[in-house]
Formats: structure tokens, sequence, C-alpha cells
């Protein structure tokens, strides 16, 4: 199997590392990857990892199985979407899903609505509201 994953920071290539030690990967890529991730075999591309095409051009060019999304903005970006559009396998949630982590705001109210229990919160759109908020 060959994958891709998504990103450049640790998370990422703790990703890479422990997928490169399993018998079913023959190869790892990361888009855009690190030098770190370079120096452990791991292939980096060269790509914005939220923009779809060029994942999808990463994906096909190399025969990628299996794609794995690190960070929050690309599925922010719907990368996780896209791929699943195209047929691609991949390991990450939808946009929608993904505001949970990308949106502050969105996991508060999300929390809230569900009873989920977390922190009092408010939300302000400007400073007057904020200092109002505040106080």
């Amino acid at each position: 199997m060959k994958v891709l994953v998504l990103g450049g920071g640790g998370r990422e290539h703790a990703l890479a590392w422990k997928l490169r030690q399993s018998p079913q990967v023959e190869a790892v890529f990361a888009l855009p990857g690190s030098d770190g991730m370079a120096a452990g075999g791991v292939a980096c591309l060269a790509g914005d990892p939220c923009a779809a095409a060029d994942v999808l051009r990463a994906v096909r060019e190399r025969a990628v199985d299996l794609v794995v999304v690190g960070p929050e903005a690309p599925l922010a970006a719907g990368i996780a979407d896209a791929l699943r559009a195209a047929g691609v396998a991949v390991f990450g949630p939808s946009r929608a899903a993904a505001q949970l982590e990308s949106s502050k705001i969105f996991a508060k109210e999300f929390m809230a609505r569900h009873k989920i229990p977390t922190a009092r919160f408010a939300a302000a759109s400007g400073a007057v509201e904020a200092r109002r908020a505040l106080a």
C-alpha cells in the first residue's frame, strides 16, 4: 500500500514514521512534508495540502492507496470531501465534521446545544461586544 500524509508538522511526522514501520506499507509520501520526514525516508512532495488539485495530482502520479490528513487546515478546506468524491480512500473527517476543531465558536455552540460540559463562553464580533461580554 502507498500512503500520502498531508502536512509537515510533528503530528504528521509521527504518523509517517509509524506508517513506514508497517509491513503493509510499501511507500510513504508527505505533502509538503519536512526535512525531518525526508531524513526518515519519507518522500516529500511539493504542493499545497489545502489545494484539492495538488493533492489529487500527487495521488494519481504516485498511485496512492490511502491519504491521511494531519492538520486541521486541509480538513477545514474540504480536502477529505474532495478526495472521497474522487474515489480516493482518506482518513480524516469531512469539512462539516472538522468544524468541531477548526471553528471554536461552532464547537462551543455545539457543546452548549447538546449539553456537553464546557466552560462558559460568549461570542463577540467586535470590541464593543467583547467589552460588554467581559463585563
